[in-house]
């Protein structure tokens, strides 16, 4: 134990109330009298005396104070060799005059520290002393002049400190109780100001629009390109600059190449996706002229494949011409991946039972089981609508499928006029080109909500739009996906308006499978 003139501070560090620190003095007071008639320490004979039992926290204290006295207790910094003491239950301890001298080992303290089993568990009621060894010990080992024990704490003096401690710790209780703090009936805040000497001017708030007057822009992809498109938008300011401009940056004559074809030079990839990003763009000036509201509540944009880069130049995140560049080195990466191994693109429509990517599994093994090639590919690249996909991979593969339409219970099978299997791990030479061109552009954050076709969420920052670009010629189109986070509504809610804007009318098509309701306010900006 500690002595009594270092138990203050101690009990303090414990509890920091007032109160029920007059009962840990108490406590210890009772504890330094047990301790100089060399009685057993029992917690049981404290509450007898009235000083436990009105704390869980004394209850715990005590047998930290009376029997481990670890240096585990985060209060009691200093141990008494209680690892030793564990190891040899038998010995005997000794403190003299309720100090914590400088323990040498095996120093007797004059307690009997509890077995290994019953020191673990805090037993406290194994603390034993002996009381005559005790007293002839300390007079062997205290020095001539010092007294021990039992003459620095006798039973008179220990009762009457007990006392005159209840009696004053009494007293402190009935003045606290007896004399409450004053609380006033009421506050005088004559002298808080009430109000700013200026007043804070309101800003005007934004005006709320109603669902009907905003607006959506969805732009289309490679395969929706035709021989011909682009005469009804000639007519419109800018638009032959940006023919003119795009094909200063390709090498070739675009708009004599949509104008007059031929078809099969339209339709390689090189040629296909800057002719549908042009006139694309091309349909937003003249949706601008017919229109400007349109483009002033556009909320939302989203663009399938190559169309998702004509969505960033409407959003102010590319610029035309950067759009441009970075459309030429992607057509050029897919079309040389095109070129090593020969495929293709189908779209499929089937029904409840058809599971799309066993078809691809099945089609897959094939190719390896029966034709003996070396990793054949056949994947879902675009989740359309519900119930139709497109299926991408080599020519083997998609014609295994085409066969077998029965078998898998597809209603309706297409081949698209692609050169190649995008969207899917055959397109993985692409992607080094298209990651490097796309660290020399510069990009701006989206005003409005632009969708991803990776996992069809509004770009968030620069570095999100550059990785998933990079992703996107390897990754499947989440079409499906994307219809549902722009026109997901609460039942009775009104839609926004839809444009599509550029060639081909599929992305309109897919919106009335996939929302009827959406459809309603659909249109088509011809080209």
């Amino acid at each position: 134990m500690r002595g009594i003139e270092h138990r203050d501070s101690i009990l303090t560090t414990l509890c920091r109330s007032r109160l029920l620190c007059v009962k840990i003095n108490v406590i210890m007071a009772s504890v330094s009298v047990l301790m100089s008639q060399n009685s057993i320490i029992h917690t049981n004979n404290l509450i007898k005396m009235g000083v436990l039992g009105t704390s869980r926290l004394l209850q715990r204290t005590i047998p930290c104070f009376c029997c481990k006295m670890s240096h585990q207790n985060p209060v009691l910094r200093y141990s008494v060799y209680y690892k030793q003491a564990i190891s040899k239950p038998s010995k005997q301890w000794m403190i003299s005059r309720f100090e914590w001298p400088k323990l040498e080992r095996n120093k007797p303290l004059g307690i009997s520290l509890p077995s290994a089993a019953s020191a673990n568990c805090f037993h406290t009621s194994s603390i034993q002393g002996n009381r005559e060894e005790d007293t002839d010990e300390l007079k062997r080992k205290e020095p001539s002049g010092r007294n021990d024990v039992t003459e620095v704490f006798s039973n008179v003096d220990g009762q009457r400190l007990l006392n005159e401690q209840k009696e004053r710790y009494k007293t402190m209780l009935d003045d606290a109780q007896s004399s409450p703090r004053a609380v006033p009936d009421s506050f005088d805040f004559s002298d808080v100001p009430q109000h700013r000497e200026e007043p804070i001017e309101e800003r005007p708030k934004k005006a709320k629009l109603d669902p009907t007057d905003m607006s959506v822009l969805l732009f289309p992809g490679q395969g929706s390109q035709f021989v011909g498109m682009g005469e009804q938008l000639l007519d419109y300011p800018v638009v032959k600059d940006m023919y003119e401009a795009a094909s200063a940056i390709l090498g070739y004559d675009l708009l004599a190449l949509c104008l007059n074809g031929p078809k099969e030079d339209l339709d390689r990839t090189v040629h296909c996706q800057p002719a549908v990003l042009v006139t694309s763009l091309a349909a937003v000036e003249k949706l601008k002229h017919e229109n400007i509201k349109a483009l002033e509540n556009c909320v939302a944009a989203a663009g399938f494949s190559v169309g998702e880069y004509a969505a960033l130049v409407f959003g102010d995140v590319l610029s035309f011409e950067d759009a441009i560049y970075l459309i030429k080195i992607r057509a050029e990466a897919m079309q040389r991946a095109s070129d090593m191994v020969p495929s293709g693109m189908i779209s499929v429509i089937g029904g409840r039972a058809t599971k799309y990517k066993e078809i691809c599994a099945e089609a897959t093994s094939y190719c390896k089981v029966s034709l003996k090639m070396e990793k054949p590919v056949c994947k879902v690249a675009n989740y359309l609508f519900p119930n139709a996909r497109v299926l991408a991979g080599n020519n083997e593969a998609l014609d295994f499928i085409i066969d077998m339409r029965d078998k898998f219970h597809l209603r309706k099978i297409k081949r698209l006029p692609v050169s190649g299997a995008f969207h899917t791990p055959l397109m993985a030479p692409a992607e080094d080109a298209i990651a490097a061109a796309l660290e020399k552009i510069d990009m701006e954050k989206p005003p409005i909500k632009i969708h991803s076709n990776v996992d069809s969420k509004a770009y968030v920052h620069e570095k999100h739009i550059r990785k998933q670009l990079c992703r996107q010629v390897v990754e499947p189109v989440l079409w499906e996906q994307t219809m549902k986070e722009i026109y997901q509504r609460d039942k009775g809610e009104n839609f926004p308006q839809t444009y599509e804007v550029g060639p081909g009318k599929q992305l309109g098509a897919m919106l009335q499978r996939f929302n009827g309701r959406a459809f309603r306010s659909y249109f088509k900006v011809e080209v």
